[in-house]
């Protein structure tokens, strides 16, 4: 099962691809951040967050897509830039006939770390120990869609398996 997360944003949109199964070891493919910057216009960037969001799909042919359940915060404007960027990645995916599965940032915790509470840090940290990588994954919004796809590739159970098996043998796309 092959995972697409997304941490939306509007500044910082994170990008994470995994590879695995529940049980078997996880891979990591690629992970990037789509940076845009506050001076643009709110359509460029959201044109900048799809273009690449395309791009990705087309390039590591995810079997779904993990996006970070937007949350009510204190800042109204924080909330409506996540939002819009969770829309785009929504919209990118259901283009292209992806399931699409959300996550809330305690679920993904959780999942990640065994601690619905656990800090950016233990995160990370939890990221690089089941990727098996060098170091944690920088910036936080990076380690932060790896874990939304670890997240859906332990959490997705047996559609995941139904997809995938779907997917081999052509029924999509």
């Amino acid at each position: 099962m092959r995972v697409l997360g997304v941490d939306p944003g509007l500044t910082r949109c994170g990008l994470g691809v995994v590879e695995g199964a529940p049980g078997k070891p996880l891979r990591l493919v690629a992970v990037d951040v789509v940076r845009t910057s506050a001076a643009m216009p709110l359509g460029e960037r959201l044109l900048a967050i799809e273009s690449k969001l395309d791009e990705w799909i087309a390039e590591f042919g995810p079997d779904a897509v993990a996006v970070e359940r937007v949350f009510s915060q204190h800042n109204v404007r924080t909330v409506m830039g996540t939002a819009q960027a969770s829309g785009v990645a929504t919209l990118v995916a259901a283009r292209r006939g992806l399931p699409v599965a959300s996550h809330t940032p305690s679920e993904v915790k959780a999942a990640v770390s065994g601690n619905g509470r656990a800090d950016k840090n233990q995160v990370a940290f939890m990221v690089m120990r089941l990727l098996r990588l060098k170091d944690k994954p920088a910036p936080a919004d990076a380690s932060d869609a790896l874990a939304l796809a670890i997240c859906q590739v332990w959490r997705g159970g047996a559609d995941n398996r139904l997809r995938a098996a779907m997917n081999k043998n052509g029924a999509r796309r």
